[in-house]
């Protein structure tokens, strides 16, 4: 006796392909433009979620851009230190894509180094502050006000 497959087992197989085929067309972005705006968005979101995440823990948290990856930090208890947050996952270390730069650009009005921790507070109340996301055509601003609301804006890199 001849044995086939049953219909249902050939729309499983379908299924797999097709979504297999959708994550292969969202994970290629031949677009750089596109790629830098998604990653700034995604730290836009994060350094919100960050802000009200010290208010809502009563504890101060900082952000810091080192170029390749942002990392958010937790103040230690004798403030002197501040520890690496791995306990959130919006929160976690993030490595941008390969040709993608990010670093802290001012504090408060002031410029920031590439090794600067920018705070936010538990009060609720930070200062402005920004950081500039670059890639090969495309450099985009993220851009903090005093209510912790992060304005993203793309301008076409020099």
């Amino acid at each position: 006796m001849l044995r086939g497959f049953t219909l249902v087992e050939i729309l499983v197989v379908v299924v797999i392909i097709a979504l297999t085929a959708g994550l292969a067309v969202m994970a290629y972005d031949g677009n750089p433009r596109g790629v830098a705006i998604r990653e700034a968005t995604r730290l836009a979101g994060a350094l919100e979620h960050a802000a009200q995440s010290a208010q809502v823990r009563a504890e101060t948290l900082g952000v810091s851009a080192d170029g390749g990856h942002w990392q958010f930090w937790r103040r230690a208890d004798d403030a002197n230190a501040w520890l690496p947050i791995t306990d959130d996952d919006v929160l976690a270390p993030h490595t941008l894509p390969q040709g993608l730069a990010v670093l802290p650009l001012a504090y408060a009005g002031q410029p920031l180094g590439p090794d600067a921790i920018v705070p936010l507070h538990a009060s609720g109340h930070n200062e402005p502050y920004a950081f500039a996301l670059t890639g090969r055509d495309t450099r985009v601003v993220l851009a903090a006000d005093p209510l912790n609301r992060v304005a993203v804006q793309a301008v076409d890199a020099p």
